[in-house]
């Protein structure tokens, strides 16, 4: 990859020094979703920067329970690996390929280099600690005030934009162990938005309308 590529990849770098080096220290993966990244327990290696696609970040408990907590899209990066790496700790989180993904893979070593040498990425890493922390008080404010109707409704919403498509392929166990719930509740629920007529259930799909965000705004 040229630096005009990793340039176009990520506007949010104009620093040609900056994106020479991403390309020297980095490693292009392509990966296909479902692909697991990180697991709680291992020490992080690397630091994603997504190009396309997306991943997905989530909180395991120790029954292996797992609680949503935000995607990577394009032009971002993980701010629980940054933290991992400059504690030197173990993953917390678990990382899984949402939608197939083109990333840069930036080792360790080279993270501390980054901050001292380029304002470019130390204003990147500090944006990316404030926008992951708004993320999560949302996933937290989600878990502590709302009811589950309302998570499972916003949680539609939020596959529907993150997958820019009306049809998700799920089940009714991988939902309830996103929002940290019983299957049973998971069924009761999308069977009411079915009656509803605000989705249709098909094996292992979701249909949902095109209007269903204003529905569930009214």
């Amino acid at each position: 990859m040229t630096t005009e590529e990793l340039k176009e990849a990520l506007p949010i770098f104009t620093d040609t020094a900056l994106l020479e080096q991403l390309i020297e220290k980095g490693q292009i993966l392509e990966l296909q979703a479902g692909k697991v990244l990180m697991e709680p327990g291992q020490f992080v290696k690397m630091v994603p920067i997504v190009l396309e696609g997306s991943i997905k970040i989530s909180r395991m408990d120790d029954e292996g329970r797992e609680l949503f907590l935000y995607f990577l899209d394009a032009g971002e990066t993980c701010a629980l690996s940054l933290t991992c790496c400059s504690a030197s700790k173990p993953s917390e989180i678990k990382a899984v390929v949402e939608e197939d993904v083109t990333l840069i893979a930036i080792p360790i070593t080279a993270i501390e280099q980054f901050s001292n040498d380029f304002k470019q990425w130390k204003d990147f890493v500090s944006n990316t600690y404030q926008n992951r922390f708004q993320e999560m008080l949302v996933a937290l404010d989600a878990v502590a005030f709302k009811r589950m109707d309302e998570r499972l409704m916003g949680y539609i919403v939020t596959k529907m934009k993150q997958l820019k498509t009306n049809e998700l392929h799920t089940t009714h166990q991988e939902i309830a162990n996103e929002l940290t719930t019983s299957r049973e509740v998971v069924s009761r629920l999308l069977k009411q938005l079915e009656k509803k007529k605000w989705i249709e259930l098909g094996r292992n799909v979701i249909y949902i309308r095109d209007d269903f965000e204003e529905l569930i705004s009214k």
